[in-house]
């Protein structure tokens, strides 16, 4: 399901988007168009969008079931349901209520506002690799929640107010980086990882700043994980998706208007620059407080919005699967870590980082010989 588009006008040769990765593609509209009685709102449904969602919203809802009632406590999904409709008052409420909710609503927003951040960014710089992750934003995010937690002691709304911080001092440093040039996607990469190798260092250098504890504590949060995560880390996300997300989903349009060249968006009515601002600086604070809430979980927002799209054949944005998509991902892989090597306690930064690895691996050699083709 995505925002209703205008016409598929082709980007100016001279565009500085015409030799992006979805740039090029001509525009095919199809589906139903739905509007409100005014025609103030429209809202076009793809067949395949809708089925892919609804699997994806299928398979989410057997992670959280599996989520919920597995674990060194088995529970039936019937003592589940009571215990989140507090019906019940012994140990199924304590267990579902106050461990394992929390942790899988805390995966679930995470995985969500990752994977929104890399599709935004994937589509405003038009490169497979403009994930905050490659380019850096994780890693500035990351550094303004060291500084907080090693050198300030803060609590949980300075740690995530640091990584806000952090992450668009990142991007501002990328974007002076970039000044004149424009955003293309091939140049921000390259500029992202290595803003983003300097980064790590800055890491490094925190953590041998600290007493042994806040260097074992800094270690593990780096790692990226949803552990004793409670309703203070899943509210606080919850409720930046809340704010965030809404906007993303209500400049989709445009975002997919700007995919098609600057020249082509700016004839089409819409503000080319203040919609990258905005979009730009929502990509950034999903990812900081994604990251000030568990460390930094590398590929979801690299790997979700692509498997996304590649489901939907969509050549717009496509953020609401996106969204999804990157919920199940995480949730999965989490569920994964906790079953799959129980009892080892095993970080689902652990998890992902390394099926994402593979994945970034594939996408390199893909893209390597799309470039030669």
């Amino acid at each position: 399901m995505s925002a209703a588009r205008g016409g598929g006008t082709a980007p100016h040769p001279g565009s500085p988007r015409a030799s992006g990765r979805f740039a090029h593609r001509p525009r095919v509209i199809t589906g139903t168009v739905l509007r409100t009685p005014a025609g103030g709102l429209s809202v076009r449904v793809r067949g395949r969008t809708l089925a892919v969602t609804a699997a994806i919203l299928l398979a989410l809802l057997a992670v959280a079931l599996v989520s919920l009632t597995t674990g060194d406590y088995e529970l039936t999904v019937a003592e589940v349901l009571r215990a989140l409709a507090g019906g019940d008052s012994g140990g199924a409420d304590f267990i579902v209520n106050t461990l394992r909710l929390p942790r899988l609503l805390t995966a679930l927003a995470v995985g969500a506002a990752l994977a929104v951040s890399g599709a935004l960014l994937t589509s405003l710089t038009g490169n497979a690799l403009g994930s905050p992750d490659i380019i850096g934003f994780t890693n500035g995010s990351a550094v303004g929640a060291l500084t907080v937690i090693i050198v300030l002691h803060g609590s949980m709304t300075q740690i995530a107010t640091g990584a806000l911080i952090g992450g668009l001092a990142t991007a501002a440093a990328v974007h002076l980086l970039m000044l004149g040039r424009g955003l293309q996607g091939f140049r921000l990469v390259v500029i992202g990882i290595g803003v983003s190798a300097l980064l790590l260092a800055v890491n490094s250098y925190l953590i041998t700043r600290a007493t042994f504890q806040e260097a074992l504590e800094a270690q593990a949060w780096l790692i990226g994980s949803l552990g004793n995560r409670g309703w203070t880390h899943a509210n606080a996300i919850l409720i930046a998706v809340a704010v965030l997300l809404p906007p993303a989903f209500l400049l989709s349009r445009r975002l997919a208007m700007v995919e098609m060249g600057d020249l082509t968006a700016t004839a089409l009515g819409v503000d080319v620059a203040r919609t990258r601002a905005v979009l730009l600086l929502v990509s950034v604070a999903l990812a900081a407080f994604a990251t000030a809430v568990t460390g930094p979980i590398w590929f979801i927002a690299l790997a979700a919005p692509q498997l996304a799209r590649r489901l939907t054949r969509t050549a717009g944005p496509a953020l609401l699967p996106a969204a999804l998509m990157g919920a199940l991902l995480l949730a999965a892989s989490d569920l994964a870590a906790q079953r799959l090597f129980a009892p080892a306690l095993l970080p689902v930064g652990t998890a992902t980082g390394t099926i994402g690895g593979l994945y970034l691996i594939w996408l390199l050699i893909t893209e390597s010989r799309k470039s030669r083709a």
